[in-house]
């Protein structure tokens, strides 16, 4: 398969989801929540993700996570990594039967598409967020390794790689040169090939994978949600009265040392009309949201 075919086939049966100004939607991805070893590279920012999920769960956002949510090329047991992490879970559950929560899988979690799972989520390729009056608005997500073939149809074959000579090497300091989110050359070539299906095709996709966050400041048909394992931050998007904003979470500090969690607003495009937005300049600014 190509990557057209493979992209058009992740929507093909994918659920549509509103999208409408009273919409709340926050999209994360690459959270990568491994076993809780010197390996989990989603244990130092567990901090922020929990302060900017608790956010979005007390301002009724729907939770829509774009894919890599879970590491499982690196570890093989998914129950270990619910117990491990059960304080993220317990706030998933929370959304879940608020019917407030959405889970794409990518490529280091593609077993939860046909693997019983210790949750009861269900998991999809894609989702479409869809205005009723605006359909060149619609919203088309998924992780973005579909613009891989390794990553897609020999998936197996790079976990094999991952698990068994990767992750042992990238201990010793060894980069994964075949990984989208540490190989810049992969990363470049990934992206364009998402950007080239989104702009043959007029649909505004939204990815994870490369785990660059994307905004641009004029109108474009690709966007990405960057990721929960930077160094010192987490990034996502957020859609809210019509506006898609892209966010980071991260550590900062008040004159007098005190800690916090800030969100800062660092990017944002229109989707829809104006119609009864209340979006005002405070939005561009760091927002204290939570004292450490």
């Amino acid at each position: 398969m190509s990557v057209s075919s493979r992209l058009d086939h992740a929507f093909r049966d994918a659920p549509v989801l509103p999208l409408t100004h009273r919409s709340r939607y926050v999209l994360m991805s690459d959270c990568h929540r491994g076993v809780g070893t010197s390996s989990d590279n989603f244990l130092k920012n567990q901090h922020l993700y929990l302060a900017a999920l608790k956010h979005y769960n007390q301002r009724g956002f729907t939770y829509i996570e774009l894919g890599d949510g879970d590491e499982l090329w690196e570890n093989r047991s998914m129950k270990t990594i619910v117990e491990i992490h059960d304080d993220v879970f317990d706030m998933l559950m929370r959304l879940y039967r608020g019917n407030r929560l959405y889970l794409i899988y990518g490529n280091h979690d593609m077993v939860k598409k046909k693997k019983s799972l210790p949750v009861p989520f269900p998991f999809y390729e894609g989702i479409i967020l869809c205005p009723a009056d605006i359909p060149q608005r619609t919203l088309y997500l998924t992780h973005g390794h579909q613009a891989s073939l390794l990553n897609s149809t020999f998936w197996r074959v790079a976990c094999f790689l991952v698990r068994y000579v990767w992750s042992p090497l990238e201990n010793m300091g060894v980069l994964d040169p075949t990984s989208a989110a540490k190989n810049y050359r992969v990363k470049n070539k990934c992206e364009t090939k998402l950007n080239q299906w989104a702009s043959k095709n007029r649909r505004i996709l939204i990815t994870g994978h490369t785990h660059r966050p994307v905004m641009p400041d004029e109108p474009s048909y690709y966007y990405n949600t960057g990721s929960c394992v930077h160094p010192q931050c987490i990034t996502c998007i957020e859609i809210e009265q019509g506006v898609m904003s892209l966010v980071k979470w991260s550590m900062s500090a008040r004159a007098d040392s005190t800690l916090y969690v800030a969100k800062e607003r660092l990017a944002g495009t229109v989707l829809l009309p104006a119609g009864n937005r209340q979006y005002g300049r405070q939005q561009d600014k760091a927002m204290q949201v939570m004292v450490w």
